[in-house]
Formats: C-alpha cells, structure tokens, sequence
C-alpha cells in the first residue's frame, strides 16, 4: 500500500513536469514565432535553419511559413527517422506542430496589422526579431524542447558520418544564408541575416546558461575556520575544506572550495577581505552546478 502511494507521487509529479515543460515549451515558440513572424519576414531577412529555407520559400512563392516549416520538418524526420531517438522525435513533433501552428496564425494576422513599417528602422527590427527568436529557443531547450529543423540533418550526419556538430550547423546555416543573395542580389541581405544569427544565439545562451552562471572560490588562509564559519551563516552557503601540502615551503595548507551563485560573489569578496586582507583567493566561472541549493538534473 505504501509502495503504490509512494510510485501514485512520482508518477503525479512527474506529470505536473511534464505539464511545465510543455507550457513554457509553447511560451517559447510564442516568442519565437512572433519575432519570426512580426519583425523578420516584414523585412525580408534570411537566417540560418528551416525557418531561414521556408523565409526564402515566402519571399520567392509567397508560400505561407508555417506550411513550409510543416512540410520541410516531417520530411526530414521520415528521411532521418532510423538515426533519431525515440525521445527525439517526439520532442521534434511536438516542437515542430505548434510552432507551425503558431507561424501559421501569426503571419495573416501580422500582415493586416503591422507592428513596423518595413524598410525603416531595418537594423533595430532585426535585433528585437533576433532577441525575442533567440530567447524563445532558450526557453524551449531550457525545458527540454525540440523545434527540429537542420538539427534533424545533423543528428543523422554526425551518426553516419562523425561530422562535428558544430560545423555542420555553420556550414549549412552559412549555406542558407549566403543563398538570399541568389533571390535578392543584395549583400546587405546576408549582413542582416549573419547579424540576426549573432544575436539570437547570443539571446539562446543567455537564457539557457544565464540562470546557471555559478562562481567556484579556491581559498587559502591561516584563517580559514573563521571564513568557512562566516560564509557558512552569512552567505549560506557550504564550505568544503580541503589538506593540501605547499611544494616550496613543504607546509601543510588548508583550502575552502566555496560554490555560489553570481549575485553572491561580491559578498564572499568583502567577508574575505574582512576576515583575512593576505588570503589567497582563485574565482573561476562555471557554467552550471546541479544539486542541492543549485540547479536539479534535468
């Protein structure tokens, strides 16, 4: 009976997860498309993707960009079906499925009613399209979401071929983009395009690793009790001690790894200096630390 209310728990908490992620999986798309949808295609800016081929597909047809995201995404799913996981494909379709529903709604709506006049202020259009895109994406990969595209390509070229992930996104990113020129015959087009890339990527990062920026102190100190036992009520954060033995003086040292968020490091900084002006402190940056009092292993 126990057993069956401790598993009846999991299963409910795993669902109220679930339930999460797929919400802010659809706030992201939300941000996504309307950057896509409100800023870029008004202006005719190609980037890298799937979302970059049906750009130029609307700009060159005036096929709608939701129609092609669709068609452009399930084809390279049945192609590359056999080198995806299982868990892969159905964060892909669901991705993939209201994010073209999205795009679909948002295109109509946002041609009756701009929210800018194309061709003026064309640079700072394309970094709020940049921004609000970039963030989305974060958000969606924050909470374990797919949105497909050439990353489908890539998944199954780096299992058959051990091409590197990364250059095989700037290559066909990079295709894509140089591409616009074949429609437009302008430079101007694959500036705005490189520039749109930047930015979002940029945007992506700092969602996904802004929240998880972490500081690691290396602290050496005769006074190290008294700065653990500050840190420890102070800051409130553990102190790990660590024997360490100096090469040239032959002496035994004590050493305090110290993990705490960003926010927190300048209070370490002024608790050391308070304590002990002549300690000896090493600050490295982390990228992400996981577990109790940090972030959970998603």
């Amino acid at each position: 009976m126990k057993q069956t209310k401790i598993l009846g728990a999991v299963t409910n908490q795993m669902y109220k997860k679930r339930f999460k992620d797929l919400l802010f999986i659809e706030l992201g798309i939300l941000s996504y498309s309307v950057g896509y949808t409100a800023f870029i295609l008004p202006e005719k800016v190609v980037m890298g993707g799937v979302s970059g081929i049906s750009a130029l597909l609307y700009y060159a047809t005036n096929i709608p960009a939701g129609i092609s995201i669709l068609v452009l995404n399930v084809s390279m799913l049945i192609i590359a079906f056999k080198a995806l996981t299982k868990q892969f494909v159905v964060r892909t379709v669901i991705g993939v499925g209201i994010m073209s529903v999205f795009v679909g709604l948002l295109q109509p709506f946002f041609q009756q009613s701009l929210l800018i006049t194309p061709g003026q202020d064309k640079f700072m259009h394309v970094i709020i399209g940049a921004l609000m895109a970039g963030a989305g994406l974060g958000i969606v990969f924050s909470h374990n979401g797919s949105t497909g595209g050439t990353d489908i390509v890539i998944a199954m070229l780096n299992k058959y071929f051990r091409v590197s992930f990364g250059r095989a996104m700037q290559f066909i990113d990079c295709t894509i983009i140089s591409s616009s020129y074949l429609l437009f015959h302008s430079t101007e087009t694959i500036v705005y395009g490189v520039v749109f890339t930047l930015v979002a990527s940029y945007a992506c990062d700092y969602v996904v690793n802004g929240t998880r920026q972490t500081v690691q102190f290396l602290i050496i100190s005769k006074k190290y009790k008294e700065i653990a036992d500050t840190i420890n009520a102070r800051v409130r954060r553990g102190v790990t001690q660590v024997e360490g033995k100096g090469w040239y003086s032959k002496e035994n040292v004590e050493l305090l790894l110290v993990l705490t968020r960003k926010y927190e490091s300048q209070d370490v900084f002024n608790l050391i200096k308070e304590i002990d002006p002549d300690a000896l402190v090493s600050q490295s940056f982390c990228h992400g630390v996981f577990g109790e009092g940090f972030d959970k292993i998603k």
